[in-house]
């Protein structure tokens, strides 16, 4: 009777793990560049009570008896899958059609990867700089900060391709290449990376070592898009659903909980 108890207990813990995500996933649904996260399962150990070998009369028996000991949570996992892409006639929004990531330089130095594309020029040291909503850099292929010269350039009128590569009109108003280009990378395994909050994340050893698209010819190569934004890919009805199933799934181990604990009451009560 106890082992019911902890079976279902366990089964509760995992299913507020799931209402927890299901939860992050509706709160992001406005999210730019927002994935979707879902809550995987698996069992924990299982408690043999007979073999398959023996029998009360000790014949052969095809099927042993055990019996599982609950559920726990093995992963998280983001959903990589394209968001809609939304126009927004911005100059500085930047929607990545593919497989890449922008590069954001983070306030400790390091290097962080995200989809949310929506940039704008802010103060630098030597002029106006291309950074995300928190003020980091965006970087290029070289790994540095994308900065430009205000006084030289309208940055109204820059213009960006859609291989990431910046643009500006020249006397006779055509665009010219400024010799920028915007660095997007891509994983192995982008399920891999490390949430760090405010949609960036980091590189870690199961993502793998970022790819530079721009120098390699293995990867198919990502579309950027000026003027539009890719949104969350989160689907509020498809989370709707899964919340009600999961509530559903929480509820019954309660009720498993209070059934196992009328039992144990009832034989507590079976001497008197």
């Amino acid at each position: 009777m106890m082992r019911s108890l902890w079976t279902a207990a366990s089964g509760m813990i995992s299913q507020q793990t799931n209402v927890d995500t299901i939860s992050n996933n509706i709160a992001n649904v406005n999210t730019i560049g927002y994935k979707k996260e879902t809550a995987e399962f698996k069992s924990l150990l299982y408690q043999t009570i007979q073999a398959k070998t023996t029998s009360a009369n000790g014949e052969t028996k095809p099927i042993g008896a055990q019996v599982g000991l609950g559920v726990r949570n093995s992963s998280i996992t983001s959903i990589f899958r394209q968001g809609n892409i939304t126009e927004t006639e911005i100059g500085t929004d930047l929607a990545i059609d593919g497989k890449g990531f922008f590069q954001i330089m983070g306030a400790d130095g390091e290097t962080y990867y995200t989809r949310n594309g929506k940039f704008g020029w802010a103060v630098g040291t030597n002029g106006m700089l291309l950074a995300n909503s928190d003020g980091h850099p965006v970087l290029d292929t070289y790994g540095d900060p994308i900065e430009l010269d205000a006084e030289e350039y309208d940055l109204t009128k820059i213009t960006i391709d859609t291989n990431g590569k910046l643009n500006y009109p020249n006397a006779a108003n055509n665009d010219e290449p400024l010799d920028i280009q915007i660095g997007l990378v891509q994983f192995s395994n982008p399920a891999g990376l490390n949430k760090e909050g405010d949609t960036l994340l980091a590189a870690s050893e199961a993502s793998g070592e970022p790819v530079l698209e721009a120098e390699s010819d293995t990867v198919e190569r990502s579309v950027i898009r000026q003027g539009w934004i890719e949104s969350s890919n989160v689907q509020i009805v498809e989370e709707m659903v899964n919340l009600i199933v999961a509530q559903r799934a929480y509820e019954m181990n309660s009720k498993a909980i209070v059934a196992s604990d009328e039992m144990l009451q009832q034989a507590n009560q079976l001497k008197r």
